[in-house]
C-alpha cells in the first residue's frame, strides 16, 4: 500500500481547499452545526451546498459520467472527503445516505432503468435516500425484519413499522427492507425496495434526539402499494445487497478529519487558557491525553485509506469496515470524555452561550458520541464480525 500522493493528487487537494475557501457558506460557519443536527435552516443550505457539488461532479465525484460524476478514482474521492470534514462544509447525513451508501448500491445490484432513474438526479443533489432498516425488533440483528412486502400481481403491498429512520420526513425515498418469504430463514427472505416516500399509507412521526433536534423518524407502512420495478436486485435475496450497503456505510473517511478538527480545537484552547496561573497545556496529563488521541486518530485516518486502497483494487471492503467502525466510534467516545474533563465546567454551556467554548461542539460531541457506538452496527456486532470474517474464528 502506498501511502503517498501523486502530483496530480496532491494539485487536486488544493483545488479542493481554494473552492472550500471561497465557496464555503458563511451562514453554515456562523450556524456552527455539525452533520447530526439539522433544522429548517441547516437543511436548506445543506441542500444548497449539494447542489454546487452537483453542478462540479463533485458530489459523486468516482460515479461514471454517464450516472453525473467525473468517474475520478477512490484517492481522489478520500482527498475531497478529507477536505470537506477538515472545513466543516454543510454536508448534511443525506449525503453520506444518499451519495455514500444506497446510490452505490443501487449501481451494483440495480437494473440499467433504476440507475438511470435514481443515480443522475441524486449526483445533482436533487434526490435524497433514507433508510428503511431498523425496526422496533429488529436493531443489530436486521435480517429479523418483518416488515412485509406481499407480492400481489404487478406490485408488492407493504405492511411494516420502521424505527430510527433519519431524514424520513425530508427524505424523496427510503431504501427498504423488508421481508418477502415469512417462510424461508431469516437470512434468505430479506429483499430491498426503492419506496416513494410520498406513497399512500406512509406515516412519519418524528422522534427528537437527546440534541433536540429532529433528525431521527418512526415510519409506518400501512398497505403502501408499490410497482414491481420498485424491488432491487434479486427477491428474497436482499440480505446480501443490505450487507453491501452497510460496509459502505461503515467505512467512511471523514471521521478522522472531523476528529482532527476537535482535537486541534482542544490543543489551541489548552495554550490560551490558565488554571491557577499555569497554562493548560504544561500540565502532563493534559499532554499525555491529547497526545493519545492524536495519535488514535492518525491510526483512524490510516484504516480508512486502508479501505480506499480495497476500493482501488476492486475489493468490497467488508470486515475491514467494521474495523473502521469499532474504532472510529470509540475514539469519538474518548475524545469527548477527553474534551469534557478538558473544559470542566464549561463543558456544560452549548452554543447560545457567551462563555460556550469551541462553539459548544464538544459538548454536543459528549451527547452524540454513545449513539456512534449503535448505528450502522452495535460495537459488539462489529467485533463479531471482525472475529469470523477477519480472524476466521467460529461462530460459537
Amino acid at each position: 500500500m502506498d501511502f503517498g500522493f501523486t502530483k496530480e493528487q496532491e494539485a487536486f487537494r488544493l483545488e479542493v481547499r481554494e473552492y472550500i475557501k471561497t465557496e464555503m457558506p458563511q451562514k453554515w460557519e456562523t450556524l456552527g452545526y455539525t452533520v447530526w443536527e439539522e433544522t429548517d435552516e441547516s437543511w436548506a443550505i445543506t441542500q444548497e451546498w449539494n447542489r454546487k457539488l452537483g453542478a462540479k461532479g463533485w458530489l459523486a465525484l468516482t460515479w461514471p459520467e454517464e450516472y453525473g460524476g467525473l468517474g475520478r478514482s477512490p484517492v481522489d474521492q478520500l482527498i475531497l472527503d478529507e477536505e470537506m470534514a477538515a472545513a466543516g462544509t454543510p454536508t448534511g447525513v443525506e449525503t453520506m445516505i444518499t451519495i455514500g451508501w444506497v446510490c452505490p448500491t443501487i449501481m451494483l445490484f440495480g437494473t440499467d432503468e433504476q440507475k438511470k432513474k435514481y443515480l443522475p438526479p441524486a449526483a445533482r443533489g436533487e434526490l435524497t435516500f433514507c433508510l428503511g432498516y431498523s425496526e422496533p425488533d429488529a436493531g443489530s440483528d436486521l435480517a429479523a425484519v418483518s416488515t412485509a412486502a406481499v407480492e400481489d400481481g404487478d406490485t408488492f403491498v407493504v405492511n411494516g413499522q420502521k424505527v430510527w429512520t433519519s431524514i424520513a420526513h425530508r427524505a424523496d425515498y427510503c431504501w427498504l427492507a423488508a421481508r418477502t418469504d415469512p417462510d424461508a430463514p431469516k437470512h434468505k427472505g430479506v429483499s430491498m425496495f426503492v419506496v416513494d416516500m410520498k406513497s399512500p399509507g406512509i406515516t412519519v412521526r418524528p422522534l427528537i434526539n437527546i440534541l433536540g433536534f429532529h433528525s431521527f423518524n418512526e415510519v409506518f407502512f400501512d398497505n403502501v402499494i408499490i410497482p414491481k420495478e420498485s424491488l432491487v436486485g434479486e427477491k428474497n435475496n436482499g440480505w446480501y445487497q443490505l450487507a453491501i450497503a452497510l460496509d459502505f456505510e461503515r467505512s467512511g473517511v471523514g471521521g478522522p478529519a472531523r476528529m482532527k478538527q476537535v482535537i486541534d480545537g482542544l490543543v489551541q484552547y489548552c495554550k490560551e487558557t490558565k488554571r491557577n496561573g499555569t497554562p493548560l497545556w504544561k500540565d502532563k496529563g493534559v499532554q499525555q491525553e491529547l497526545a493519545r488521541l492524536a495519535v488514535d486518530a492518525e491510526v483512524l485516518r490510516l484504516l480508512c485509506y486502508r479501505i480506499t486502497w480495497l476500493q482501488i483494487n476492486k475489493k468490497t471492503p467488508n470486515y475491514e469496515a467494521s474495523v473502521t467502525k469499532v474504532f472510529g466510534s470509540e475514539l469519538l467516545d474518548r475524545l469527548s470524555n477527553v474534551g469534557m474533563r478538558i473544559l470542566g465546567p464549561y463543558s456544560q454551556l452549548d452554543r447560545g452561550s457567551k462563555w460556550a467554548q469551541l462553539h459548544g461542539g464538544i459538548t454536543r460531541s459528549y451527547l452524540n458520541s454513545p449513539s456512534m457506538g449503535i448505528g450502522g452496527g452495535t460495537s459488539e456486532i462489529q467485533r463479531s464480525i471482525i472475529a469470523m470474517r477477519g480472524l476466521g474464528l467460529p461462530r460459537k
